[in-house]
């Protein structure tokens, strides 16, 4: 299988592109004026305390003002094992203990406003939302993540090995460490020697204390300590996950991987190429072309069937179509040919809601199927699909309408997002009046003027599309009104007004009427 990671660098954006066999599989783009502060740790600010919903403002001096819940302060055992995907050994009695503790808490007697707090982001702060803020920090490295108030020590869940596993396990146990201090052993530490997880817990543990003496020399709202960027999370990603090639299209980027490269070097060779042509990268590879198939509403599938792709404010929602498909097939196969168009959308939905970093609840309408076992391979498709997210997803059974909810958890901005703004005439509504509905609030405005507020001579200036559209047939019936009124209408245009604007001015002193 060729793996490969594009990264293309220009002076305000890092766009960073997966591609499997050549074809774009996810997409991170990261911009100047707006770097990701997920992973970043903050000497926060209490702003103030909203004790209905047990939650606090935090200003962590990033714009919008940072929000947490009681839950992201007191420890989570439960939060932790999600967000790690991982099994702790636990003590339950103890376990048990805490929890009661932590239900017999009030936020204002563990927050007060004003005070400095040490938080950490979790979730990117999106439109109008501040970030998400966790006081259960947690700082990771190549191999294993350091939690610095957490005593638990475990291994990934997504490490089946299990004598992997229990030898991963004997090792964090042993390391002499502060009591109340754990760690998570990642993925990538099945391949680690004891002596390289033993050097960076030591690199964790200074990094932690670094950040403890900031805290105390700081005295307003800052921050601590910055998550690796996009260029070093590409490179460890690619040494991690076997890629065979880094292609950088900036020399000094090119440089500095290659350094980089030195520092992470492992038994697997990843090729990093400084790419020279003359055509773009991304043009030449085809991503800006699956980019802008992704800002779509609408994709096509190999098989001729397409998806559609609606964002509502509760949820995604996404319907599967027959449409042209080339399947020529008998009668008596036409449910197999269904199918095989359910599980062609199985594959392009997971990718596509990669390439947008789709988030939130997510409902997918496939084509109708009778047979429960033709259900179920397409639900197993979908979440063998899934299964390459980086993004935690959770993927339900299919209804009796062939529905499937599913969530993705989401920490930055979806693709949209990011590159589009709401439109400023529709504001996001994505639709206008018509010309003929427009005409009628016209002659309805035009009576309201003439014979409440006694104007008895106009002009109406619209955009010229409109204007274009009045000239048919309605500027005539509009002028024998005014006459009938005993009142004077003229008629000009400009394009500078939005489709659905019109104005009337009196042509006695040239002012604009109120409408």
């Amino acid at each position: 299988m060729n793996q490969e990671i594009l990264l293309n660098v220009e002076s305000k954006e890092t766009r960073c592109a997966f591609l499997k066999n050549g074809l774009l599989q996810d997409l991170v783009i990261e911009r100047k004026n707006s770097r990701q502060l997920t992973g970043n740790i903050y000497r926060g600010r209490v702003t103030n305390i909203l004790h209905n919903i047990q939650s606090a403002f935090i200003d962590i001096n990033e714009g919008e003002n940072g929000f947490i819940h009681i839950s992201d302060i007191l420890e989570n055992t439960q939060k932790f094992q999600e967000l790690f995907d991982m099994d702790f050994d636990l003590d339950l009695e103890a376990e048990g203990r805490s929890r009661k503790k932590q239900r017999e808490t009030d936020i204002s007697k563990i927050l007060k406003p004003d005070q400095p707090v040490l938080v950490q982001v979790v979730k990117e702060p999106i439109g109008t939302k501040g970030a998400r803020l966790t006081s259960n920090v947690s700082i990771a490295g190549r191999y294993l993540v350091l939690l610095p108030n957490t005593p638990h020590r475990g291994v990934s869940r997504k490490i089946e090995d299990r004598a992997g596993r229990d030898r991963l396990k004997k090792l964090i146990q042993a390391f002499e460490m502060p009591q109340d201090m754990g760690l998570i052993c990642r993925t990538a530490s099945l391949n680690a020697t004891p002596e390289q997880l033993i050097q960076e817990a030591n690199d964790l543990l200074n990094t932690w204390k670094d950040i403890m003496e900031k805290f105390e020399k700081a005295n307003r709202p800052t921050c601590l300590f910055e998550e690796s960027d996009l260029i070093k999370r590409s490179l460890i990603t690619a040494i991690d996950k076997h890629y065979t090639r880094i292609l950088v299209d900036d020399y000094n980027t090119f440089q500095r991987c290659k350094q980089l490269y030195q520092r992470y070097c492992s038994d697997h060779e990843v090729k990093i190429e400084y790419y020279r042509d003359k055509t773009p990268m991304f043009e030449r590879f085809g991503v800006e072309r699956e980019i802008d198939k992704a800002l779509r509403r609408k994709i096509w599938l190999p098989s001729g069937g397409y998806l559609f792709f609606d964002r509502t404010e509760a949820m995604l929602t996404i319907d599967v179509n027959s449409g042209r498909s080339k399947d020529q097939r008998r009668a008596t196969d036409v449910e197999e040919s269904l199918v095989r168009i359910n599980m062609e959308a199985a594959d392009e939905i997971a990718r596509q809601l990669r390439i947008r970093n789709s988030g939130g609840l997510i409902i997918c309408d496939f084509i109708d199927m009778r047979a429960r076992k033709n259900q179920r391979r397409v639900l197993e498709r979908l979440k063998e699909a899934m299964k390459e997210d980086s993004a935690k997803c959770t993927v339900l059974g299919m209804s009796e309408f062939g529905l499937v909810e599913m969530t993705r958890q989401r920490s930055r901005e979806s693709l949209a997002q990011m590159m589009f703004t709401a439109c400023p005439y529709c504001t996001g509504n994505g639709i206008i009046k018509t010309h003929e509905s427009v005409v009628i609030e016209i002659e309805r405005t035009l009576k309201k003027l003439v014979l409440q507020q006694q104007q008895f001579a106009l002009e109406l200036v619209s955009h010229p599309s409109l204007d274009h559209f009045l000239s048919h047939q309605d500027k005539s019936y509009l002028r024998k009104l005014a006459e009938k009124w005993n009142a004077d209408l003229k008629f000009d245009s400009d394009d500078t007004l939005h489709l659905n604007d019109f104005q009337f001015y009196s042509t006695t002193n040239g002012k604009q009427l109120e409408i």
